[in-house]
């Protein structure tokens, strides 16, 4: 018999992780306390970089990243099939501007690790650096360009998600409320009690993907779940397809040109609890960055500005496995900057648990219980 899940949090980790489960046969239900995508998911910029988010070595997160971006052809494949929507997967390339000569002197030993891995990456001097993005600052010195990085538009990501859970038969509940209870049984199988369902849900196996808001749970799980919000604050230009060609990063912000006429620039972050409005300061930070880079924004309006919580953890890498002591439940959180990244390869390792399966890759580094120390770690049954 095909077994049940229950996947907690319904934004781009829950939905891909109800995806796939949904995708090899198994009867899903998805509990969303809020609105589907609403948080880190609706905050992104859909930036697809590892090279350019992982700078320094080719650790285990590297390689969860980089085996994510080259899962996403198939994985777009199968989401706009399923959804029959676009999701604007745009193979941009990136480019990493450097103001000063001294901030280029160390990119050599990373561009040989990195090209070791499949970037085709190159360094770029100034002349090369505005051929390829002719409206950037006089004032840069020098670039890397790495074509292998991408983007896509998060919010369509997100609903064509959705909409591929429901032709494959997922229980979408959203704005199912406050999660109340958690019940791990002595004889196998959870059961979630929500504030806004009228019963109770039950199914062999639980998957927790509530991002910044997974610390909530950690009464039921015997364990020390310390992920944080961070609050990301974003503003957008109206924008020309030719005014910025690629995903541009420099040291305080990045830009990326969508297909909707807007050049995305984030993202600000604060440590401010659960708000997500936005603030002059963060936004402000945004706008000097922009006109420093890009001169030609300078006295140009933003379009919009918005703001959402990325769920961090101490050590800056997500909660990934299953729980210690416990075949029922799965974590995936704690994504922070990441979670359109490593969307795929996550909902591909949770399937993979689900169905006992030899792991496609070392997940030890993200085990959900090493913040827990080992003689405090326990579990709820009822």
């Amino acid at each position: 018999m095909p077994q049940s899940v229950i996947i907690l949090g319904g934004g781009i980790i829950g939905l891909s992780c109800a995806f796939e489960a949904a995708r090899r046969g198994m009867h899903v239900t998805l509990i969303e306390p809020s609105e589907l995508g609403g948080q880190a998911s609706g905050a992104a910029a859909g930036m697809l970089a590892p090279y350019s988010e992982n700078t320094e070595q080719p650790d285990d997160f590297f390689h969860l990243c980089l085996s994510s971006l080259r899962s996403y052809p198939e994985w777009i494949r199968a989401v706009e099939e399923l959804s029959g929507m676009p999701v604007e997967w745009v193979q941009s390339g990136s480019i990493n501007v450097f103001m000063h000569e001294a901030d280029a002197l160390p990119i050599a030993s990373r561009l040989q690790w990195q090209n070791d891995w499949g970037a085709r990456a190159q360094l770029l001097d100034a002349a090369q650096l505005r051929k390829l993005e002719p409206m950037v600052s006089h004032s840069a010195v020098a670039g890397v360009f790495t074509p292998q990085e991408s983007h896509v538009y998060a919010p369509k990501l997100v609903s064509a998600l959705a909409a591929a859970c429901r032709k494959l038969g997922v229980a979408v509940h959203a704005h199912a409320g406050e999660i109340e209870e958690v019940l791990i049984h002595t004889s196998g199988g959870v059961t979630v009690r929500a504030q806004g369902l009228a019963s109770l849900v039950h199914a062999d196996r639980l998957v927790v993907c509530a991002g910044a808001w997974s610390g909530a749970y950690e009464r039921w799980f015997g364990l020390s779940i310390p992920v944080h919000p961070i609050r990301g604050q974003i503003c957008s230009y109206e924008h020309q397809a030719d005014e910025v060609r690629h995903m541009v990063f420099a040291s305080q912000a990045y830009w990326v040109g969508k297909r909707n006429a807007r050049l995305v620039c984030g993202a600000s972050e604060d440590v401010a609890g659960f708000a997500t409005s936005v603030t002059e300061r963060g936004i402000g930070r945004l706008i000097r960055s922009s006109n420093q880079l890009f001169p030609f924004l300078e006295g140009r309006q933003t379009a919009h500005s918005w703001a959402g919580l990325r769920p961090a953890t101490r050590d800056g890498l997500p909660l990934l496995g299953q729980i210690e002591g416990t075949t029922e439940v799965i974590m995936a959180a704690g994504h922070y900057r990441n979670g359109i990244l490593l969307s795929p390869i996550t909902a591909l390792v949770v399937a993979d648990l689900l169905e006992e399966k030899k792991a496609r890759l070392s997940i030890s580094r993200f085990a959900p219980q090493r913040f827990t120390a080992p003689a405090s770690r326990g579990r709820v049954r009822a």
